[in-house]
């Protein structure tokens, strides 16, 4: 809140539930599946009984809101946050994703545009030598960029019991700071007063930009790529790579493409058309792609 009020914050994203990146960070390094590495959480006490408000980012979209709210000027708004979590990804995605040279991480993203607010948290591919695609296990990062002060990180634990109990405590000391401070010396609690929040909207994911990452399962047969890129070709969606693991003897297989930025909006009307071809099997993973580059 006034660390970076000389600021205008353009962006921040980051990895801001230790659990997901936890499980993450075992896919990755320790190649497990999705279960295997959330048991391994548990037991170590960084993921709940019931681990739901982490791995399906909900606890991610909590956070984003509240700074977007301190960063933007904007009323705290939970309910059009995009959320999207981690259960859908399997272990071969990150494979894949490390071939073409990213790591997997569940970030929030909260970014101001001309048009609105965008703000959203969904895994993501970010670049590998990336300083947040190195944050590891169960700790959090938060990636600020400013007009003064540039890019700017901020890390730590994010789960286990003692950095949870630190952050309760510093909360406590923060409301009974305020509750003693004259109430014309307080610094809101959200950074800004009720009469200067922002009228900007939050946008709707249609309106967004990104590259893609596209994981298609379809039947083994000769001219499904062609297919598949005569449909994005009609909206306009190029195709950045591909990885394709040649398996004869499987029925279907999966078709792995990076794509170049395009509009959400799009990308969705072309993966409708891409589900109902005959030859795919499976619902199509989306993930979106990040550079988080400054500037």
């Amino acid at each position: 809140r006034e660390g970076l009020a000389g600021n205008r914050i353009q962006w921040l994203a980051g990895i801001i539930n230790g659990t997901s990146n936890y499980i993450l960070s075992q896919m990755f390094h320790a190649g497990w599946d999705f279960e295997q590495a959330l048991a391994e959480a548990q037991r170590l006490g960084y993921a709940e009984a019931d681990p739901g408000l982490d791995v399906d980012g909900g606890d991610a979209a909590h956070k984003i809101t509240l700074m977007a709210s301190i960063a933007f000027g904007i009323p705290v708004d939970f309910a059009h946050c995009h959320v999207e979590g981690i259960r859908a990804l399997e272990q071969t995605d990150v494979v894949y994703a490390a071939e073409l040279g990213y790591r997997i991480k569940l970030l929030g993203i909260a970014r101001r545009r001309a048009d609105g607010i965008e703000l959203r948290v969904h895994p993501t591919l970010i670049p590998e030598s990336h300083l947040l695609a190195n944050v590891e296990g169960p700790f959090n990062a938060i990636l600020v960029e400013s007009d003064a002060a540039g890019q700017s990180l901020y890390y730590g634990r994010g789960a286990g019991g003692d950095p949870t109990a630190s952050a309760v405590v510093a909360d406590l000391v923060d409301v009974a700071r305020t509750m003693t401070a004259d109430p014309s010396n307080r610094v809101p609690h959200l950074a800004f007063q009720p009469d200067a929040m922002s009228a900007l909207p939050l946008l709707p994911m249609a309106e967004v930009e990104s590259a893609y990452y596209l994981r298609i399962h379809a039947h083994n047969r000769p001219g499904v790529l062609a297919q598949v890129a005569t449909m994005l070709a009609e909206y306009e969606i190029s195709i950045e790579a591909l990885v394709q693991k040649e398996t004869p003897e499987a029925d279907s297989v999966p078709i792995v493409l990076l794509l170049h930025r395009c509009r959400e909006g799009d990308l969705e009307r072309a993966i409708a058309r891409i589900e109902a071809l005959p030859v795919v099997v499976q619902p199509v993973l989306r993930l979106r792609v990040e550079s988080l580059a400054e500037g």
